[in-house]
């Protein structure tokens, strides 16, 4: 009988996960992604921010984890409304973006999702591997927020590195 239950369980879990992902609809394949990352460079230089880009798909089982847990972790949230401009980037059959992929170093050799952050000029400045940021089966609060907090506008301010 315990068998049969634990059977129950794992079966509902896997369908419950597979129809969280039918409804996970972040990024959107049909826009030109181009003229939606320079839109969001122009934002980010207006209010002194930089971009995060966030790449994956609505496949990405793992970008679906992250955006759950960013989303609903309100410190986290408030950090990234705070200090970003978010756009999500996205690689799938519909859309592979290939020349952005190529212009940013080719980043999904590091799996999905995976992290650019640009400043508020449009350069490249760092990508991040997610795996770094997860833990188990979800990601890490301390390192997503030490990540963000390493790559925001104020961690390129010289006056935070004046000798007291």
């Amino acid at each position: 009988m315990k068998k049969i239950l634990l059977g129950l369980f794992v079966f509902s879990a896997l369908v419950s996960s597979a129809q969280d992902m039918e409804s996970f609809k972040l990024y959107k394949p049909e826009e030109n992604a181009e003229q939606k990352i320079a839109d969001a460079v122009a934002k980010a230089k207006a209010e002194k921010k930089q971009v995060f880009i966030q790449i994956g798909g609505n496949w990405c089982i793992w970008c679906a984890r992250f955006n759950d847990f960013v989303t609903t972790d309100s410190k986290i949230d408030s950090l990234i409304s705070k200090d970003y401009i978010t756009y999500h980037l996205n690689y799938s059959k519909e859309n592979y973006n290939k020349m952005l992929f190529a212009r940013y170093g080719y980043p999904q050799r590091f799996g999905f999702p995976v992290f650019l952050i640009l400043n508020e000029e449009g350069k490249l400045i760092h990508t991040q591997d997610s795996w770094f940021l997860e833990d188990g089966k979800s990601y890490n609060k301390e390192k997503i927020l030490s990540f963000l907090n390493n790559w925001n506008l104020k961690a390129f301010d010289p006056s935070q590195y004046k000798e007291q």
